[in-house]
């Protein structure tokens, strides 16, 4: 699952010839990228339900909004922002993975991976 920013298509047809992407488009991506991937959407993966996004808006009352757009989820992903985070929200799981290739202003370079139900964060060197 990639939670946006592909930059260029190459990206993603890259990625897909290692498996199956479920994938919303990030405000960096170009136009083709844009008209192909969907703004938000919600992914079935080992008995989850998994909501995806790019940009969840400002970090004010963010997990609230994350929990009325994706009411039935039981983790919802999120980027744009590149800063790692794992949280709880009324039982809702919130990740933003973080970015492996391009961290900007964020701690470390980072992805998230989800075991038996729970997200873990991993940072990489």
């Amino acid at each position: 699952m990639h939670t946006g920013d592909f930059i260029a298509a190459s990206v993603l047809s890259e990625l897909r010839e290692l498996g199956p992407v479920a994938a919303v488009h990030g405000n960096m991506d170009e136009p083709a990228l844009r008209a192909e991937l969907p703004e938000r959407t919600v992914v079935e993966a080992a008995a989850l339900r998994i909501g995806v996004v790019h940009d969840a808006g400002p970090g004010e009352r963010r997990h609230e909004r994350l929990r009325a757009w994706f009411p039935d989820c039981g983790l919802v992903a999120y980027g744009h922002t590149h800063w790692p985070e794992i949280a709880q929200h009324e039982g809702l799981w919130i990740v933003n993975p973080g970015s492996p290739s391009e961290r900007r202003r964020a701690p470390v370079h980072a992805m998230a991976v989800v075991r038996d139900g729970e997200p873990v964060l991993v940072e990489l060197s």
